[in-house]
C-alpha cells in the first residue's frame, strides 16, 4: 500500500501548536506518510508542507473578523484544489478554526476524503445546531474535554476522547525555581506575569487594561516584579507601544510556559492560556474584551456562564473572571491585589486545578490522535 497523504488544518497559533503534536504522532507511527496543508511554523516544523499559513493574521471576535475574509477564501480555494487531488488525501484532520474547517469538510465529503476533528466546535457553549452540521459532515470526532463524548453520542456522531493536547505542549514546562533563574528572577520574589494574548486585537484591547493595572498593583505593592509573556504570533513594536511609560515590565518572548510556572499570579486573557495556566498550576485573574457587536452577538448566543476554559471545566467559578465592561484597570488591579494578599485564596485555586489535570486524560495525545487518524485513513499502523 502506498503511503497516504494526510492533510492538517489550523487557522491560529494554538491549532499550530496541537496540529504540531499530531504530526509528530503521525511521522512516529507512518514515518513515510507524507502531511500537507494549512498551518504554521510548529506544523512546518513537525514535518507538514505548508500549502497556507494564516495563523499570524488570526484576529478575535465577528465584527474583527471581516478584514480577514478575502485571505481565508484563497485559503479555502487552495486546500479545495488539493482535496481534489491528484494525489487526493486518504483523510483530513481539522484542527479547531470551525468557521473555516466547516465549510473545507464540506469539499471533503464531496471528494470522498475522511473527516476527523480534533479539538471540535464549542456546541455545548454555543451554536448548539453545529452538530448536525457536524454529524453529516464528519466521520470521527477526537474530544479533548471529558463533558464532550456524551454530548456527541447522543447526537449520533463518532466519537473518541484523546485527551486535551496542552498535556504534551507542557510536559517540558520547566519547573518554577528553573523558570525563575531562566527570567532573572529571584526565587523569593513576588512576580505578576501578564498575557495579553496571541492575536494583535487581543493585544490592542487587553495589554492597555494590563498596563494600567500594573500601574495599580506596582503602587500598592512597591516589592511586586512584573514579567510579560509575548506570544510569537505578536509584534515586539506593538507591545512596546503599549507598555510605555508603564513600570518597569520585563517582556520575554516566547516564553509563556516558563512566565505562568515563574509567577505567583497571572493576569490573562481569556482563551487557551487559561487552561495553560491552570495545568501549570498558576493562579490567575482573567479577562477578556471584544467589540461591542461581537460582545452583543456573543450574549445572545453563548449557552455557558463562564469564559475561561478552567471554570467551563470544572463547572464551577474557580478563578475570577472580568469581561466586557466589568475588564477595567481598576477591577483588575483589585483583584490581583486581593488575590496575592491573601494566600488561601492562592492556594484554593492550586487545588481545584489538580482536580482539573486529572480530568483532561494523560499525555500522548498526539500519539493517540495520531493512531485514530491513520485508522480513518486507512493505513492503520
Amino acid at each position: 500500500m502506498d503511503a497516504p497523504t494526510i492533510m492538517l488544518v489550523a487557522g491560529e497559533a494554538s491549532g499550530d501548536l496541537h496540529g504540531a503534536a499530531v504530526c509528530r504522532g503521525l511521522k512516529g507511527l507512518a514515518p513515510d506518510c507524507r502531511l500537507v496543508g494549512m498551518g504554521g511554523s510548529r506544523m512546518a516544523a513537525a514535518g507538514m508542507e505548508l500549502l497556507v499559513d494564516v495563523t499570524a493574521s488570526a484576529v478575535v471576535g465577528g465584527s474583527e473578523a471581516l478584514s480577514r475574509v478575502p485571505l481565508l477564501f484563497r485559503a479555502l480555494r487552495r486546500l479545495r484544489a488539493a482535496l481534489a487531488g491528484p494525489p487526493r488525501p486518504s483523510a483530513l484532520v481539522l484542527i479547531d478554526f470551525p468557521e473555516f474547517n466547516l465549510r473545507l469538510a464540506r469539499a471533503a465529503r464531496r471528494a470522498g476524503v475522511p473527516v476527523v476533528y480534533f479539538i471540535p466546535p464549542q456546541v455545548w457553549a454555543w451554536r448548539g445546531g453545529r452538530v448536525r452540521t457536524i454529524r453529516r459532515l464528519v466521520s470521527l470526532v477526537l474530544a479533548v474535554f471529558p463533558f464532550e463524548p456524551p454530548l456527541y453520542r447522543r447526537a449520533g456522531v463518532p466519537v473518541a476522547f484523546v485527551g486535551h493536547p496542552l498535556l504534551d505542549a507542557l510536559a517540558d514546562a520547566p519547573a518554577r525555581d528553573a523558570a525563575r533563574r531562566a527570567l532573572g528572577l529571584a526565587p523569593d520574589a513576588r512576580v505578576l506575569g501578564l498575557l495579553p494574548g496571541s492575536r494583535r486585537e487581543e493585544v490592542d484591547r487587553m495589554l492597555p487594561l494590563m498596563r494600567e493595572a500594573v500601574a495599580r498593583v506596582g503602587a500598592a505593592r512597591p516589592d511586586v516584579r512584573f514579567v510579560l509573556a509575548q506570544a510569537p504570533t505578536v509584534e515586539a513594536e506593538l507591545v512596546a507601544r503599549h507598555l510605555a511609560g508603564a513600570p518597569a515590565v520585563g517582556v520575554v518572548a516566547g516564553r509563556a510556559d516558563a512566565v505562568m510556572r515563574a509567577a505567583d499570579l497571572v493576569l490573562v486573557t481569556s482563551g487557551t492560556a487559561t487552561l495553560e495556566a491552570a495545568l501549570l498550576g498558576t493562579p490567575m485573574v482573567v479577562c477578556y474584551r471584544v467589540s461591542r457587536l461581537s460582545g452583543f452577538l456573543a450574549r445572545l448566543l453563548i449557552r455557558v456562564p463562564w469564559i475561561s476554559l478552567a471554570n467551563l471545566t470544572l463547572g464551577r467559578a474557580v478563578v475570577p473572571e472580568l469581561y466586557q465592561a466589568r475588564a477595567t484597570a481598576e477591577r483588575l488591579a483589585a483583584e490581583a491585589l486581593r488575590l496575592l494578599d491573601t494566600p488561601g485564596a492562592l492556594d484554593a485555586q492550586r487545588g481545584a486545578f489538580r482536580e482539573l489535570a486529572g480530568r483532561l486524560g494523560e499525555p500522548g495525545v498526539g500519539v493517540r490522535a495520531a493512531r485514530l487518524v491513520l485508522a480513518e485513513a486507512g493505513a492503520a499502523p
